[in-house]
């Protein structure tokens, strides 16, 4: 009787670990296929983006997030290659008519994904309209092609981030980004808890800034990210150190 009462107070206890078990055992690959491998240091080189290229491809990760000056570069030396650019980086407050030009020429170089940044002073000063418009425009001219948002949730308090979340919605772009990774934070759980909570189903979310860690890069997967921004995967999950977005 006594073994038996304490197989039925320590089993629950051994689901709770294989349950920490199964959670730890996310397979680096699948990680990978997350991410999207990213150096946009203002000092890059020729060199270090064929490099970040170079291990895209080898480690299958979702894209490569670079510069807009090096979009053509890399579409030359890597037709199959899923290229993602930024626009409105990382400040966001270019005007729409260049954000578009930015955008066209970005596609015409051989982007096959947008990341662009909203202008946030649009936000702060309540010209939401401003802001549908905004993204509704950049999405036409992308088309089927991806349209990240990224509205750089640190300078936002919850009622903006909400606001946005709809807008992004009914503008019809592909993903909701947390950060460019340069202002004063970056991805938190609490605000991916937020979009999925507002967003609707055709919107994805991509988590980025700060990501350096494998743990965080599990439990934001988990929490359901579509896709990471980090130029550190790769190194962290081959045995490196993280460093820099």
């Amino acid at each position: 009787m006594v073994c038996y009462l304490l197989h039925i107070v320590t089993f629950p206890h051994q689901l709770n670990e294989m349950g920490k078990s199964m959670e730890t055992d996310m397979d680096n690959a699948f990680i990978l296929s997350h991410v999207d491998h990213t150096l946009l240091a203002a000092a890059a080189t020729q060199e270090d983006i064929e490099k970040l290229c170079g291990e895209a491809i080898e480690y299958k990760t979702a894209s490569v997030c670079i510069p807009p000056h090096y979009v053509k570069s890399a579409r030359e030396a890597h037709p199959g290659l899923n290229i993602c650019t930024v626009i409105g980086f990382p400040l966001g407050y270019d005007v729409i008519s260049v954000k578009a030009v930015a955008v066209h020429t970005a596609l015409e170089s051989g982007a096959n994904e947008i990341d662009m940044v909203i202008n946030i002073a649009d936000v702060k000063n309540k010209e939401f309209a401003a802001i549908m418009t905004e993204v509704s425009v950049l999405k036409q001219i992308i088309g089927s092609r991806v349209l990240k948002v990224i509205i750089e949730t640190c300078y936002l308090n919850e009622e903006e981030k909400i606001a946005l979340c709809k807008i992004i919605t009914d503008a019809g772009a592909d993903y909701i980004k947390t950060s460019t990774g340069f202002g004063t934070a970056g991805a938190t759980m609490a605000d991916i808890e937020l979009f999925k909570a507002n967003i609707g189903p055709n919107v994805k979310i991509k988590a980025a800034g700060g990501i350096r860690a494998r743990e965080e890069m599990v439990a934001f997967i988990e929490a359901g990210c579509s896709r990471l921004g980090t130029s550190s995967a790769v190194k962290i999950l081959t045995g490196g150190s993280a460093e820099g977005y």
